[in-house]
């Protein structure tokens, strides 16, 4: 059975974890791939202006299949292999979600643990479900953030909260993950999927290839000088000023109505 399942409405492409008999695991079946081919999928296609991810079950995800660490014990796996084994397989979902250009809406349903957690982080918008609760657990079990969840937590909820997170592996609730900026917002579970999916059509309302632009400047302004984002900036303006878009937005504001975009 595959890992994700994909529904599409107009420009909103649905990406929900379907393997609530593992919590939604994230290693140990095909969820790399899965994410990966869908990432680029979704890149070559224009007409997606925004993708929901989301999961079936009582839980988000549970990050890491800890059935599945039992290989690591004894002599049999080398550090080294260890080592390739995360670069090759759980890595890759960063590389290829936080860097996707499309704006991400994570619909978090339940328990978002450890890789779960940093799953949702690697989205540019995360909305609660009252049933949702956020831990970065790594240490829970001795091991560290292997997917990037050092890199991305801190950047959600600042270095002090993050560090909390990560030391204690304790979690948050989905109030406590609203009052530290984890989430936007918290909506009652039934309504969680019309929250997320009215947001998107927001979202989805705006011109696809300016929203592109706009992600990877919020991206790049995370990691650049102000001087290079200004040079990228006026790049990007560049391009949009030549859109057929950026003319009927003109347009229609100059005659006052609701503009069309292409």
């Amino acid at each position: 059975m595959s890992f994700l399942t994909t529904e599409r409405d107009g420009a909103i492409l649905t990406l929900t974890m379907n393997q609530p008999e593992t919590r939604n695991a994230l290693t140990g079946n095909t969820a790399v791939d899965e994410f990966v081919q869908a990432c680029d999928a979704i890149r070559r296609d224009p007409s997606v202006r925004v993708v929901v991810i989301t999961g079936t079950g009582p839980v988000f995800s549970s990050g890491g299949n800890v059935k599945d660490m039992q290989r690591f014990f004894g002599d049999t796996l080398s550090p080294e292999v260890i080592r390739e084994e995360y670069r090759n397989g759980i890595q890759r979902i960063p590389k290829a979600l936080y860097n996707l250009d499309v704006p991400t809406i994570c619909a978090v349903n339940g328990p978002a643990i450890g890789a779960g957690l940093d799953l949702s982080c690697m989205c540019d918008i995360r909305i609660a479900s009252e049933n949702a609760t956020f831990a970065e657990s790594f240490v829970k079990v001795g091991i560290v953030p292997g997917d990037g969840g050092a890199w991305l937590l801190p950047r959600a909820v600042g270095m002090s909260k993050a560090a909390e997170m990560a030391f204690t592996g304790e979690a948050l609730n989905a109030q406590q993950a609203l009052a530290c900026g984890l989430v936007s917002r918290v909506v009652p579970a039934e309504a969680l999927m019309a929250e997320a999916r009215a947001l998107a059509a927001k979202i989805a309302a705006n011109p696809g290839g300016v929203l592109r632009m706009t992600k990877r400047l919020l991206r790049e302004g995370q990691n650049s000088t102000l001087e290079s984002l200004l040079e990228m900036s006026a790049g990007y303006q560049a391009i949009a000023h030549k859109t057929a878009d950026h003319e009927e937005a003109v347009r229609a504001f100059m005659e006052k109505r609701a503009p069309k975009f292409s």
